[in-house]
């Protein structure tokens, strides 16, 4: 299965690794094995994460107020964001 970050979900995790790490040092790669973890399972198991509109489902990382937001074809998972748990939520719609 072929994964896909949308060029705005690659910067908000590349956002979340450099805050991350300003606030202690290696807590950034910490998030990076989360979101990797996380997209690991999802290539196994893309129908996993809860759907929150249709066609479109989430999954919360561990250890961290992150979520993937992202959407299954027959051969790739697309990465529609890396959104902080307090942020406005549907932000994202608009690249789905």
């Amino acid at each position: 299965m072929t994964l896909i970050f949308d060029p705005l979900a690659k910067r908000e995790y590349e956002d979340a690794f450099e805050y991350c790490e300003a606030q202690e040092e290696g807590l950034g790669e910490k998030l990076r094995s989360a979101v990797w973890s996380a997209i690991a399972i999802l290539e196994r198991f893309p129908e996993i994460g809860e759907e929150v509109r249709p066609g479109i489902r989430k999954v919360l990382l561990r250890r961290f107020p992150y979520k993937l937001i992202y959407s299954v074809t027959d051969d790739a998972v697309y990465i529609i964001a890396v959104a902080h748990g307090h942020r406005e939520p549907d932000y994202w719609l608009g690249r789905a």
